[in-house]
């Protein structure tokens, strides 16, 4: 078994799964290598990382060692008054037992005594008198020592100041894991019969040869097997047969050249930073690390920061880097857009990179989505060819652009039996007679009236004020240049890279040609954008996470847009979207966006206009204010005012007394006002909504630790 069911190709797709644009990445020495722990030849740090506690934690924290917190904060007693009132307490304790011991509180204490005890026992300098009354002693004097210990906090001065303070070193296993739920021994194996396999790769485990994205694929195929993919027979002899290097992914690799972020497969998370030590964090995330996963990116996530506030290299390169490594594991699709050079991982790390415009590309870009169909094909081509002008140009509304691209589309592929290229198309929409003509003759004498009918509407339509030909060909226009001759080629000529591969665990980086070509690269975008929403939503296997990274998506926000996201929960698939500025969206699809994307992110250095976007859409809660007052006593005998007036000489302050009011108020969670001169930079304030429906409150997390 090659395949865990969701790599192999299927008969209702035209393009296989891309393979690798070289040869497959060299494999690094054995033995594995366990995330943030240096390997050993034993594999002992791998099996250490395996077994690590990883218990259930609020949306957003990171796992792998996690020890929960409560959720209120603790009330903190100031030291000075801790250890005054210890030192009161036991002064206390010490005169009650001078007071006892010396008589002075009478002898009714000893009463007790003389009633437990044998009067034979009461003789002087009888040892069982003297033991007995000693032991009394002893008790009356540890009662007395607990009474003042509890009064004192003696406790909380031992766990402060003593020895259990001085131990720094955090404890991570809460318990040691029993053996049934030790994830190297692969119980479910054992317990389905396969335990042959389950000791091979227990063994591999141990001796090294296995890596963490080895235990996510070969878990993820064992998961095909429990669904009724393919049998638990060809599952045991690919196991049996290679081992670690079981059900790998069509390139042969095995992990990423290189990681930079740190990654948990087992919990399907990549750690971003540390949530901050701060008062506006509640208390069960402060210290915690924020951890990223498909349960979190499957509600979208919107970033917005200033150039050089850490979108690409703290957010998108790791987001980036995750997926692909899930990719590996047979549990993500993950397609990559950004400017050629942004920093989005060495080619090695992706399956298919398009370089738009660069003629070393080795895959070119299907400008139609790699469908068949010429009504599909005219609505996403529409969308990313005028999808950014539907609101400013009445006249060149996505609906009519689709109309009369449809009116082109069908008649070309019907007697070419394909779809036009870049001029091709461009010749059409202007209105060409030679093409329109060439295009009239085919059809003619065929059963293809239907198609006549459109062209001869396409042809009444030409010219007049309200036809949005002459707007989608100047938008042609600009992929029509000599620097994209060579692309989105319709002949065959060319391997074309489709977004209907996102049926298999494909990873695809797109780099665009944004310098000189910005408009025409914004266009590119809204294009993969469009192609994207449309092709997750009819995945026959949505098993598998499918993911859209825009490292920049300036002016690729439609209403069409944003309805493909919020659409993209239900298909389980979550696009990844920075922008610069929210002012790259027009106003009036600003707020829906932001109510699109379950998770959102502000990045140090936003705008207060940005910010009071943020403000509104993250709303209000209900906190405790304190209001003090402070008012001067007023004495009124004279030794009252002698007294005020000594007060005044040595504090330097008249006496005062303080009133204090606390009252509910609702208040912003963060104003703007915060959010643009409160947020440190390196920082960023992140919301968190999980697919389940569960929330995060914004949270100020430091992305540099």
């Amino acid at each position: 078994m090659d395949s865990d069911g969701t790599q192999d190709a299927r008969g209702t797709h035209a393009n296989p799964v891309p393979r690798p644009a070289g040869p497959p990445p060299a494999m690094p020495p054995l033995p594995a290598q366990a995330p943030g722990v240096p390997a050993r030849p034993d594999g002992s740090a791998f099996l250490a990382w395996l077994r690590t506690p990883r218990p259930e934690a609020a949306p957003g924290v990171w796992r792998f060692g996690h020890r929960p917190r409560p959720e209120e904060e603790p009330e903190v007693i100031p030291g000075r008054q801790l250890i005054s009132g210890a030192v009161i307490a036991f002064l206390v304790g010490w005169l009650i037992w001078s007071l006892l011991w010396n008589g002075y509180l009478g002898g009714w204490w000893l009463l007790p005594l003389y009633a437990m005890i044998p009067e034979s026992w009461v003789e002087p300098h009888s040892f069982a008198a003297v033991v007995v009354v000693y032991a009394y002693y002893l008790l009356i004097a540890l009662v007395i020592m607990v009474g003042v210990g509890r009064l004192g906090r003696w406790s909380e001065i031992w766990r402060r100041y003593g020895p259990p303070a001085w131990r720094r070193t955090p404890r991570t296993n809460e318990r040691p894991l029993a053996a049934e739920d030790d994830p190297a021994q692969w119980n479910q194996l054992r317990a389905a019969g396969a335990a042959d396999a389950a000791e091979r790769l227990a063994a591999e485990a141990r001796d090294g040869l296995m890596r963490d994205v080895d235990h996510a694929r070969i878990a993820r195929a064992w998961q095909g097997v429990r669904n009724g993919r393919h049998s638990l027979a060809t599952f045991t002899g690919a196991v049996l047969k290679d081992g670690a290097a079981a059900c790998l992914h069509p390139s042969g690799a095995r992990d990423l050249p290189a990681r930079l972020a740190r990654h948990d497969l087992l919990a399907g998370q990549v750690r971003l930073g540390t949530t901050a030590d701060d008062a506006r964090n509640p208390y069960a995330y402060r210290g915690a690390g924020l951890g990223l996963g498909p349960d979190l990116l499957g509600t979208s996530l919107l970033a917005v920061g200033p150039a050089g506030s850490g979108k690409t290299g703290s957010l998108v390169r790791p987001l980036a880097e995750s997926l692909c490594l899930h990719a590996l594991a047979g549990r993500a699709a993950v397609v990559v857009v950004g400017g050629a050079g942004a920093g989005l991982g060495p080619a090695d790390a992706y399956d298919v990179v398009v370089r738009i415009g660069n003629p070393e590309s080795v895959y070119d870009l299907d400008l139609y989505g790699g469908t068949t169909d010429p009504d599909e094909a005219a609505a996403v081509l529409a969308e990313g060819l005028v999808g950014d002008l539907a609101d400013p140009h009445p006249g060149s509304d996505s609906r009519r652009s689709t109309t009369v691209l449809a009116q082109l589309l069908g008649p070309f592929r019907a007697v070419h039996g394909r779809f036009p290229s870049v001029p091709e198309l461009r010749q059409l929409l202007d209105g060409s007679p030679g093409p329109l003509g060439v295009l009239r003759q085919g059809l003619a004498g065929s059963d293809q009236e239907s198609l006549l009918r459109e062209l001869d509407a396409r042809e009444r339509q030409m010219g007049q004020p309200s036809d949005v030909g002459g707007i989608l060909a100047d938008r042609v226009a600009l992929l029509d240049r000599p620097a994209f001759a060579g692309f989105f080629d319709t002949s065959g000529q060319s391997r074309p890279f489709s977004l209907k591969a996102l049926d298999h665990p494909v990873r695809v980086r797109i780099d665009l040609p944004e310098r000189g070509h910005a408009d025409a690269s914004r266009m590119l975008a809204r294009l993969v954008l469009a192609q994207f929403t449309a092709s997750v939503a009819v995945r026959e296997d949505r098993s598998l996470f499918a993911c859209l990274i825009l490292d920049d998506a300036s002016g690729v926000v439609t209403p069409e847009a944003v309805r493909g996201i919020q659409r993209l929960r239900s298909a389980h698939a979550g696009v990844v979207l920075t922008l610069r500025t929210l002012d790259d969206v027009p106003r009036p699809l600003r707020g829906p966006l932001l109510g699109a994307a379950g998770c959102r992110m502000a990045l140090s250095g936003l705008t207060p206009w940005d910010g009071q976007d943020f403000a509104e859409v993250w709303g209000k809660e209900w906190t405790e204010a304190r209001d003090v007052t402070d008012r001067q006593i007023i004495a009124e005998t004279p030794a009252g005012k002698a007294v005020h007036m000594l007060r005044r000489v040595i504090t330097g302050k008249a006496p005062t007394a303080r009133a204090v009011t606390v009252r509910q108020v609702e208040r912003e969670r963060w104003s703007a006002s915060e959010l643009a001169h409160g947020v440190p930079p390196g920082h960023a304030v992140l919301s968190l909504t999980t697919v389940q429906g569960e929330h995060a409150p914004p949270l100020l997390v430091d992305l540099r630790d």
